[in-house]
Parts: structure tokens; sequence; C-alpha cells
């Protein structure tokens, strides 16, 4: 198909499909003449995946050409290129001293509550010390009884996520990496609409 006709397939302008073209976030097309191309499904895919990212997730284009670069080239290792898709995701966190000996203490502690293994350098420990820092600095720090139970919880997505994962490598990382980035604001906004059902069930049963 023309570039046109992309376009029309993806649901987006021109000029924008245009742009990821030239910023290297979309694949070049097949070269028919010196300034046509023709593009396949495959272009489509991409390019609802951009959409993706920088619409419902919010990813600004840097983020997104990150998160895809992971897709495209993952590397040997999951586990290393999930951290690094983490660390691409928002929100940021500021890099830890090298000096400072325990740089993320709440985490370190609510983590050791949960008995959860992990590694320290995995870009999700600062998230989770920047979150609980800001949970203390409003006056509403996170409780045990609190973490012990979105912990539970999580594990169990975890776990009902890595039980679905594709075996292949390259489908098992785009999997990974993307899920993160798309699901967890699923996971957001019905934990929001989880709080509206519950308020409402407790209102008609008072």
């Amino acid at each position: 198909m023309r570039i046109s006709a992309l376009a029309a397939a993806a649901g987006l302008p021109l000029a924008t499909v245009k742009y990821y073209l030239r910023e290297g976030l979309l694949h070049p097309g097949t070269s028919t003449s010196a300034t046509q191309a023709t593009y396949d499904e495959s272009h489509v895919r991409r390019l609802r995946l951009i959409r993706a990212l920088t619409g419902a997730v919010g990813l600004s284009v840097q983020q997104a050409r990150a998160i895809l670069a992971l897709v495209d080239d993952p590397g040997d290792d999951l586990y290393a290129t999930l951290g690094r898709a983490v660390g691409s995701l928002p929100p940021t966190a500021a890099e830890p001293s090298a000096d400072d000996p325990d740089p993320f203490p709440r985490a370190r502690a609510a983590l050791e509550a949960l008995d959860q293994v992990y590694d320290p350098r995995f870009a999700a420990v600062a998230q989770l010390e920047s979150a609980l820092a800001a949970a203390e600095a409003a006056g509403m720090p996170i409780s045990e009884e609190r973490l012990l139970e979105y912990g539970r919880r999580l594990r169990e997505i975890a776990a009902f996520d890595l039980e679905r994962m594709p075996r292949e490598p390259h489908a098992a990382v785009e999997y990974t990496v993307l899920g993160t980035a798309l699901y967890e604001p699923v996971i957001l906004a019905l934990r929001r609409l989880a709080h509206q059902d519950a308020a409402a069930r407790r209102e008609l049963g008072a």
C-alpha cells in the first residue's frame, strides 16, 4: 500500500506517519522509485503500537523510541531488557548516589516485608522509593496492612502474566515490554473504577 493508504489504515494523519518515519520509530517501506515506497501490515501494526504508546500510555516520542528499540533489539537477557523498559516508563526516579550504601531504604524495607526477590538496580526499586517517600511527605504513609494486601494481589497479577508469556525469545520480550507499557494503565483505571463500585455498593447497602 502507498503511504496515504497506510495512514488511513492506522487512523493517523499523513503528516504524523511521515514524522514517525523521519524519527525512525517506523521502519522504511519497500522503495519502488526514488520518491515512492510501499508498506504492508507490519507498518500498520507498528503505527498502532506507536499510537498506543504516545497516546493511551502518554509517552513522549523519545520514550516510545526507547521502548520500541528494546522490542526491535531485545538482546539475550530478558530480565535486563525488562529493567531497561521499566526505566523508560513514567514515573521517572532520580539516580542514586554511588556513595550511598542504602539509597532506597523505604523500598528495601517494603520488599523485605513482602519477602520479594528483587535487584536493587531495577528501575522500579527507585520508582517505589520515590512513591513511598511521596506518600510519607503527604502524611499518608503506606501501612504494613496495605502493603501486604497490595503485594499479595499484585503477585497474583504478575504470575498470571508470566504464565501467558510466549516461549519464543523475541515474542517474549515484546510481550513483556509492551505489556508493561500498555497494561499498567489498565490496572490503574480498573483500581479507580473498583473504588467507585465499592463505594456505590456500600452506599446502597447502608
